[in-house]
């Protein structure tokens, strides 16, 4: 293997030494292969086929994330070659995979060659997360991918993509002698606008004249090319010089003539008794057939079987007179005499002793025994040998004798020979049964095979059985013996002929071991042609590996393609081997095939290992009309209007980072500066396999047998019209009148074409004049790339119409087809109608031909030459087409009888426009939205129904789609939501597409809301985005409708782009350069945070605030809650950079600060209400955060805010009293009167408590009570009537009798509160230290005094004895544990003295929440196990469980409608019962990080930690990414299933995630 140095040192070294040295361009197309996290690429299908090689060339980007599994120790290991280097298969270059957490590995390989190139990736699995030591896991690859290169074919200059190949097929040995005959017909074919030509084997002939059966594959054919390799190298130059034409051959590797001469020195070659001994008992059954048609007349049988009886009476006839004779089964079956008297002898040995396995045999049953034996003694038991070569190794089955008999006894001799022979005659008996049914399928096949021969009607009848035509076929080809021959064993002078199995195993070698195709006479056997035996490699038959490799290098010289014949029967890996040496010769190597697998996933294993170019199709396989109407839909590429995938990136700056790995341009910075490149990245399209559609084939009957001769013509124009290579043969254009026999026709072609120069027209002799146009126009749409097609069938009609994708331009073709019965045609095609379009008419034709009995005799009696029925192309007249104002219609003429075709030039003058529509519509973008900020980011990409509603005053809302709903969101992102999988899969089917074909109203409602948002002042940035969007939209409404859904999307998937990539500028680096899944997290920072008129974080003016979640939590009182908001800060705006948005939230909640606490909902700071025990210690971390994380952040201590409520007072009044605003106070004094008054003790009732306030709650659960308990420092508070924690969930059920019952009151002391209290006094005593905080501590209730660090001191020594659960009971003493309580151990509790002593001990989600922001509060061992528990017990698919499943209490599934009698699940009561939320998800994994590593040193050990995160993601990526609104829910119910009243989107879902990310960048600096 190759290795590549990947150790990142300089990005430019890097792209230089595979790239050349040459500078990149400043525009590099790249095509995007993101690999998931097993390491397989997510590419629809999972078919990645790739476009010719270009220059410059093009890169081909694998994506892996970070830390991906494959990551750890991990390499991509790909065999795409250097530019200047020759492809060899095994040579990979390494890419190694260097983690890292926050990026996404790009990994750029140019393309310079074509082919089929494979890609592996080597890593160490992952282990389960243990708190334990655990053996690391053996190292591993994945299954070998593979990616196809389209081969860059050229003539004369002019590039040839596969798509626009008009192929031309000749059976060689009837073109003449090269240069007189050939040349005159090649020059016919290049004037037929041709572009390539097929040729069957150009080589010498075996003696049946088959030109598949080569008699030597290294010498050409002497009677066509007398001076053999220099006229064929003389025909190649002159074809694509003088002709235009390009060469094509037929490559058979799987066979060679059974009287090939070089088979005589090599009988190794083939499939012989020596070489492959499993097929003695075929050879024995072969002969004896053969022997027993000549012995028909002496067994009195008939020799001529002319009816079904006389075929019986031959088949009663065979197994007396042949199979008994030759006894089969004796291949099947065990000697008896002999393996029974041999085991008897070596039991009489004295030698063998009895064990173990056979202790206690003498009470078996004889089928134990026989079992026994058929396990352990039997020999060559799956494998098929000579006769009796299934053999009881005696030692073994005299063990079973010791043990059944004792040792030896001469008086039990002849007992023990009985014995072991019943044995060995049971164990027969399944061999027996194989034998008979092997027997039934001989006598089966061998039936319908002379049935075929001797009397079908569609079969040779080949009359009497004879020296000349005997019974059956011989399976075998027998060399001669002679002075070459007589060296070899004779054995190995029995060479197994060819053939074809019906419905078999493509994969399996039908003359292999394992198969016995040939003994049960499944083989449609070539009687000329031997099989190859190729082994596994080279060195198994270097002999044959070698000749081939000349011939395959021969072929390779001079054609431009190949045509792999019998490909499904040529074993994989030789045709690899040869394709490769081929390649070697000719990079650019067109590879086509026919498969006949009969299962398209094996037809992909083909076309992916070998690279096939195309797949042969066969038009002439169509019984019908509608029929011949679905396989040119098959093949007519993309349907019309179909959605443009690619992501056009212009001028991109990308940041380098030390641990990306790869060749990328896009990071090709030098010394930390941003570089600069333009790239075009193309999304790999799912790819059908590629068709060559033949209109005929040398294997086909022409029209003229099959349907009606005058079909020619149509037929041809259909496949013509096809997004495909295509194809004809030599005698369709001419109209011969029957299938050629390719073996045994001796005469020679003859063509009209080939004589006179071909005009386009009408005329006779054919349809090569009309075929000159047809390939003109199929070259140049397949060249330019028109792939999208509508294909319509009406009665006897097909219309096809193909168009290119931006242009517009096309051509539209009427076919009438001509089966048997049409006769002059049934009816007229209905006008057509093309909306928008204008046309004009290229021309109409018919074919008539003359089929009488006469016509067909006279062109079958030339004895020298082939030549095609009497027939003549006419003009048709009378053809109506309308241009009208907004589009053509074409009505066709009453005569337009089947045979008849018309074909017109379109375009759509809509589409036309001075930049090319597509591009028009697709730039700007990023100009336009160059000035938006986030806030108006928000208004342009989301808003939910509430806050659309919200900001308009109730006149608008979010946009409705007849058929599917409305959509989740005003702005752009409800749009791509809806069209993204649309675009993707092209489902042009689906409602939106319907919608937009109808009318204009969704341009119409987009521009509108944004123009009327732009005149405000808050959003007067929005005013280009709306003009850019308004002048795109009013470049394409009149466009036809079927076209509207593609550039609808071109247009909104453009704003969206361009909104999102000004998000990135906006966010923080880490963010802008950041994985996918990372960006997307953020931009929920944009999605929950905007202007909202009811809901402000300020009563006196209107001030972005962040909504909870939507759309739930989206306007007045429910949009702006303290905890939510606190919890999501540090992640969506101090991670994101968004540290303004931050201060104001923080700003806003300090200035209503009240009892030492904020509100849990603020509402504007009008009605704030004070009932949430945590929420104060989540703002008191974001303000610890803030100073930490923001520049210059410890300045916001000294900042004042306007107080809504006096300090230290708690005296109630309305925000417009003059009291309200009248005090002002630094954040340094809300932070000291937080823990002042939480020193003190709380005591006080709610503000206007009562059932307006809260109509669920009971009236002793207004009272807030709050103190410390200075023994452990710790604070308690609440009581079993309210739930001041975030879960809060009250009863509401009156049936249920929960009313005013908390699902979870959570009094006492929730351990996260002691957690955030802990980090709080903490920080404080440190910055007390530094001098940055100018309190020490704190005054008691009793009028003493305590520090900061003290307190903190306290809240350490008592956590865990508090908290802890041992898991070793006999350690209970050092801990407050009452066992009798305790349902798990080795957790933390969730509570410490509650109100029920027993919720103290369930396991929850919120320990982690403490470890995260107090690790000095756990001991790093005890946290593992704590840890490993959650994350064994709690975590779900993406949340984590909110109790523990083992709990009696456990409700996984949370339906708030539900009211019934339930105590428990009533009204959403289980809301924090088992549900599995998101948001603690983030904090587990931070904890689960940080703790993990604490014990971790080296490299390796901290990549792993990283992986066991990143593995725990995998849902959560999977959810935002499939979420239509583009965040992550609130809950899940059990095991991640959906939660219908679940907020589908909230704000902490998304911030804790974020917070992990920072977290772990922190990690990768250290």
């Amino acid at each position: 293997m190759t290795l590549v140095n990947f150790c990142v040192t300089s990005v430019k070294s890097i792209s230089q030494s595979i790239m050349g040295s040459n500078s990149p361009p400043t525009a590099q197309e790249v095509y995007y292969l993101p690999l998931n996290d097993a390491g397989h690429p997510d590419v629809p299908g999972g078919y990645i086929y790739l476009p010719a090689p270009t220059d410059p060339a093009y890169i081909i980007r694998f994506a892996i994330e970070g830390t991906s599994s494959i990551c750890r120790e991990g390499s991509l290991w790909v065999n795409i070659p250097k530019k200047g280097e020759n492809f060899h298969r095994h040579a990979f270059h390494e890419f190694k995979l260097h983690p890292d957490f926050n990026q996404t590995l790009h990994i750029d390989v140019p393309i310079y060659f074509a082919g089929a190139f494979a890609f592996y990736t080597t890593y160490t699995p992952l282990p389960d997360f243990s708190s334990a030591e655990a053996a690391p896991p053996k190292p591993t690859k994945t299954e070998t991918f593979y990616i196809d290169v389209e081969p860059r074919l050229t003539v004369n200059g002019a590039v040839l993509p596969i798509d626009s190949l008009s192929i031309f097929s000749v059976i060689s040995k009837l073109m003449g002698e090269y240069p007189k005959d050939w040349e005159r017909h090649l020059r016919g074919i290049g004037q037929r606008e041709y572009n390539m030509v097929h040729f069957t084997p150009l080589m010498q002939r075996g003696s049946s004249n088959s030109p598949y059966s080569m008699y030597d594959q290294l010498t050409f054919d002497p009677a066509c090319f007398p001076n053999g390799e220099n006229d064929v190298a003389t025909m190649i130059t002159s074809m694509e010089k003088n002709h235009g034409l390009l060469g094509l051959t037929d490559v058979v590797w799987n066979h060679t003539a059974n009287n090939s001469k070089w088979l005589e020195a090599h009988p190794e070659a083939g499939y012989n008794i020596e070489t492959a001994p499993w097929l003695e008992a075929a050879l024995e059954l072969d002969n004896a057939l053969l022997q027993y048609g000549t012995d028909l007349a002496k067994y009195g049988l008939p020799t001529e079987l002319k009816s079904a009886d006389d075929l019986q009476q031959v088949m009663d006839g065979m197994k007396p007179h042949c199979l008994d004779l030759v006894n089969i089964w004796e291949y099947y079956v065990v000697k008896v005499s002999r393996d029974a008297q041999a085991a008897v002898d070596a039991w009489m040995s004295g030698l063998t002793k009895a064990d173990s396995q056979v202790e206690g045999a003498s009470t078996w049953s004889l089928a134990q025994k026989v079992e026994f034996l058929r396990e352990n003694a039997l020999i060559g038991r799956d494998e098929f040998a000579g006769r009796f070569h299934r053999n009881v190794d005696p030692n073994v089955a005299a063990a079973l004798l010791t043990s059944v008999f004792g040792h030896r006894d001469i008086n039990l001799q002849q007992t023990a020979l009985d014995a072991v022979t019943a044995w060995l005659n049971a164990l027969n008996v399944p061999y027996y049964k194989e034998y008979d049914a092997d027997v039934a399928v001989i006598k089966q096949q061998v039936q319908d095979r002379v049935r075929y021969l001797r009397l079908d009607d569609d079969g040779p009848r080949l009359g009497p059985i004879n020296k000349e035509h005997a019974f059956i076929e011989s399976y075998f080809t027998r060399l001669p013996l002679n002075e070459t021959t007589k060296k070899h064993n004779p054995n190995a002078l029995f060479l197994v002929n060819n053939g074809w199995v019906w419905a078999a195993d493509a994969m399996r070698d039908n003359a292999g071991s394992s198969s016995r195709t040939y003994l049960r006479r499944q083989v449609i056997v070539w009687g000329d042609c031997v099989k190859l035996r190729y082994g596994k490699s080279p060195e198994d038959n270097p002999y044959l590996w070698d000749f081939m490799t000349r011939y395959t290098r021969l072929m390779a010289k001079y054609f431009a393609g190949f045509r792999i014949d019998n490909c499904h029967s040529t074993p994989l890996h030789v045709a690899e081997y040869l394709l490769d040496q081929a390649r070697n010769v000719r990079p650019d190597l067109a590879v086509f095939a026919e498969l006949f697998t009969g299962d398209e996933k094996m037809d992909y294993v083909f076309v992916k290992r070998l690279g096939l170019s195309a797949l042969i199709r066969e038009a002439m396989q169509a019984w019908s009309t509608e029929e011949v109407s679905r396989l040119v839909h098959m093949h007519s590429g993309r349907p019309m209007g179909s959605f443009e995938i690619d992501t056009i990136s212009s001028t991109k700056n990308t940041k380098p980072s030390a641990a990306t790995t790869g060749i990328n341009v896009s990071l090709s910075a030098l010394n930390g500066s941003l570089a600069e490149t333009t790239e075009i990245v193309h999304n790999i399209r799912e790819s059908p396999v590629h068709a060559l559609f033949m209109d005929c084939t040398h294997d086909n009957e022409v029209p003229a047998q099959k349907r009606d001769a005058r079909d020619t013509l149509p037929n041809a124009a259909l496949v013509n019209m096809c997004a495909c290579a295509t194809g004809s043969v030599m005698g369709y254009d001419e109209i011969y009148p029957k299938l050629i026999d390719l073996v045994s026709e001796p005469r020679l072609y003859q063509s009209s074409f080939s004589d006179h120069e071909v005009k386009i027209g009408a005329g006779r002799g054919g349809i090569g004049r009309i075929k000159k146009l047809l390939n003109q126009i199929h070259t140049f749409m397949g060249r330019d790339g028109y792939d999208e097609t509508f294909v319509h069938h009406e009665g006897e009609y097909i219309t096809v119409h193909r168009m290119h994708p931006k242009t517009r331009k096309g051509y539209f073709t009427v076919a009438h087809s001509a089966f048997p019965g049409y006769g002059e045609g049934h009816g007229t095609l209905t006008p057509v109608h093309l909306a928008g379009t204008k046309a004009k008419l290229v021309g109409s034709w018919k074919l008539d031909v003359d089929v009488s009995e006469s016509a067909k005799r006279a062109v079958s009696g030339d004895q020298s030459f082939l030549r095609g029925l009497p027939s003549s192309v006419s003009h048709l007249s009378g053809v109506i087409l309308e241009n009208k104002a907004d589009k053509a219609v074409i009505t066709m003429p009453s005569h337009f009888p089947p045979g008849s075709i018309a074909i017109f030039e379109t375009w759509i003058p809509g589409a036309e426009h001075s930049e090319g529509l597509d591009q028009y519509v697709t730039s700007g973008a990023t100009q336009a939205f160059a000035e938006c900020s986030l806030i108006d980011l928000n208004f342009m990409l989301y808003r939910s129904e509430p806050e659309e509603r919200d900001a308009s005053g109730g006149k608008d809302g979010v946009y409705a789609i007849p058929g599917y709903g409305s959509l989740v969101y005003a702005g752009l992102q409800g749009w791509w939501s809806c069209l993204r999988d649309v675009v993707r899969y092209n489902k042009l089917g689906h409602p939106i597409c319907n919608h937009l074909r109808e009318g204009t109203w969704a341009m119409d409602y987009i521009v509108g809301r944004l123009e009327r948002m732009s005149k405000r002042k808050e959003y007067t940035s929005l005013s280009k985005p709306a003009a850019w969007i308004r002048s795109r939209f009013d470049a394409i409404r009149n466009i036809p409708s079927f076209l509207r859904p593609r550039y609808f999307a071109l247009v909104v998937q453009s704003a969206y782009d361009a909104a999102w990539a000004r998000g990135m500028e906006l966010l923080s680096d880490d963010v802008q350069y950041g994985q996918g899944f990372v960006q997307s997290l953020a931009m929920v920072s944009v999605q929950m945070t905007g202007y909202m008129p009811s809901a402000s974080l300020v009563p006196f003016e209107s001030v972005p605030s962040m909504a909870a979640g939507l759309p739930h939590f989206a306007s007045s009182w429910a949009r702006c809650w303290g905890r939510d908001i606190f919890i999501s800060l540090r992640g969506l705006y101090l991670a994101a950079g968004r540290y303004s948005d931050a201060h104001s939230h923080i700003m806003a909640f300090a200035s209503v600060l009240k009892h030492g606490m904020i509100p849990n909902l603020l509402s504007d700071g009008k009605l704030p209400r004070y009932n949430s025990r945590d929420s104060i210690w989540f703002f008191m971390q974001c303000i610890q955060d803030y100073t930490k994380m923001v520049p210059s952040g410890l300045d916001i201590l000294k900042e004042k805010v306007d107080r809504r409520f006096l300090p230290y007072d708690d005296t109630y009044f309305d925000f417009d009293d003059p009291r309200a605003y009248s005090k002002k106070s630094t954040i340094e004094e809300i932070i000291q009167e937080t823990l002042q008054r939480h020193a003190t003790g709380l005591s006080f009732r709610e503000a206007n408590a009562g059932p307006n306030l809260d109509m669920q709650m009971k009236d002793e659960g207004f009272n807030i009570e709050i103190h410390v308990d200075w023994k452990t420092g710790i604070i308690f508070g609440g009581n079993q009537s309210n739930c001041g924690t975030w879960m809060d969930k009250m009863g509401e059920s009156d049936r249920a009798g929960s009313r005013g019952v908390p699902g979870t009151p959570r009094d006492g002391a929730p351990i996260e509160i002691t957690g955030l209290l802990a980090s709080t006094l903490t920080w404080l005593a440190e910055l007390y230290e530094r001098g940055q905080y100018q309190f020490e501590g704190v005054t008691t209730e009793n009028g003493g005094s305590i520090t900061f660090k003290a307190w903190a001191s306290r809240l350490q020594d008592s956590f865990e004895r508090c908290y802890y659960v041992p898991q070793d009971p006999s350690q209970e003493g050092s801990y407050d544990v009452n066992s009798a309580i305790v349902n798990r151990r080795g957790i933390y509790k969730d509570l410490y003295r509650s109100g029920k002593e027993y919720e103290d001990y369930q396991l929850r989600p919120n320990f982690p929440i403490a470890m995260t922001v107090a690790p000095q509060l756990f001991t790093p061992e005890k946290a593992l196990g704590a840890l490993e528990i959650a994350d064994k017990y709690l975590r779900g698919p993406t949340g984590m469980a909110t109790l523990d499943p083992s709990d009696l209490n456990y409700r996984p599934f949370y339906i708030n409608s539900e009211d019934s009698t339930d105590f428990s699940t009533s009204k959403g009561r289980n809301y924090h019962q088992g549900p599995e939320w998101i948001w603690p998800t983030g904090f587990f994994l931070r904890a689960l990080l940080k703790f993990d590593m604490m014990r971790k040193s080296t490299k390796a050990e901290r990549t792993e930690a990283f992986q066991q995160i990143t593995r725990r993601l995998e849902g959560c990526k999977i959810a935002i990414r499939e979420s239509p609104w583009a965040g992550l829910a609130e809950l899940t119910q059990k095991n991640g299933e959906f939660c219908p009243d679940s907020s589908p989107t909230q704000c902490w879902s998304a911030g804790c995630l974020m917070d992990l990310f920072y977290d772990a960048k922190e990690f990768a600096r250290e």
